[in-house]
């Protein structure tokens, strides 16, 4: 943020004048807003960037653990074969998957239900503070 406290005197010597103020100002606020959707630009850029190569990566191994538990449930229900019949078998291991899929969809909901919007955080601190110092320096300005 630009400087104000030390601002340059007018062409004449004296202090700068109204429009000189108000000119300098309304360059400091338009640099500032330009600086600050450039960090939010890339502040989101990098969080978009993490999440792609994490939905990427999450999507891989869910890929391969769908193929090991398929070959996980044909496992257990030929071992239950061996001391049940065939279809109660299947049974056990489809009332057990079940089962397994209800839990995990009641946990995924609760997961879901505790994200947070992605927001700029570091950005929003950023406009916050930039906000209260010229709000201060307003008031200040007022008193004098």
């Amino acid at each position: 943020m630009a400087d104000v406290a030390n601002a340059r005197t007018s062409r004449n010597g004296s202090e700068p004048s109204t429009a000189e103020l108000v000119q300098r100002a309304t360059e400091q606020v338009s640099r500032l807003v330009r600086d600050e959707l450039a960090l939010a630009k890339a502040e989101l850029a990098q969080k978009g960037k993490h999440a792609g190569i994490g939905i990427g990566l999450f999507g891989s191994g869910g890929a391969l653990a769908f193929y090991g538990l398929g070959a996980l449930v044909i496992t257990v229900g030929l071992a239950l074969d061996l001391v049940l019949p065939g279809w109660a078998a299947a049974l056990v291991v489809a009332v057990g998957l079940f089962l397994l899929a209800g839990i995990l969809a009641l946990i995924g909901k609760q997961q879901v239900s505790r994200a947070v919007p992605p927001v700029p955080a570091a950005t929003v601190r950023s406009l916050r503070a930039d906000v209260d110092t010229v709000t201060a320096a307003v008031k200040d300005g007022r008193r004098s």
